[in-house]
């Protein structure tokens, strides 16, 4: 029997030119990412996500990279470069909750970003921002001046 692998797809539509999105700021990546989060489980546990971008800053589309608990989601670094990598995409936001509703960062949050921001700039891909969501607000690292 033939030992074969299959590659995983990653695949995304291509919306019609009148429904483009392109992320300008923070607050278009808010109101983008938010529509993507279930209200009635934002606050139950932790999900990161990536929003994947090409060199217009128009959405190529969002990708969900985990799922966690109440107080953390496990992350892969070289999930979200293949990913964007995958898809063609220029730039990237990365995207996560915290169901506690403190929406400051951790020191977790932090490293986890700069991280994922070195990796980035290997792949010649930008980081655009990361951004914490809460069931009515968020916080932007682009923001803050943490990226």
């Amino acid at each position: 029997m033939e030992n074969t692998l299959d590659e995983i797809g990653i695949s995304y539509s291509r919306t019609k030119s009148l429904d483009k999105i392109f992320i300008k700021n923070s607050l278009d990546a808010y109101n983008y990412i938010s529509k993507s989060w279930s209200k009635e489980t934002i606050e139950l546990f932790e999900e990161f996500k990536i929003v994947l971008l090409n060199h217009a800053s128009e959405v190529l589309g969002i990708y969900s990279v985990s799922k966690g608990t109440v107080s953390s989601a496990l992350v892969e670094i070289k999930h979200i470069i293949y990913v964007a990598l995958k898809t063609n995409s220029s730039s990237i936001i990365l995207a996560h909750n915290h169901p506690s509703g403190n929406l400051k960062p951790s020191s977790a949050d932090l490293k986890l970003t700069e991280r994922i921001n070195d990796a980035c700039k290997i792949m010649d891909l930008h980081l655009t921002d990361h951004i914490i969501l809460g069931r009515e607000s968020y916080c932007s690292f682009k923001d803050e001046g943490y990226l």
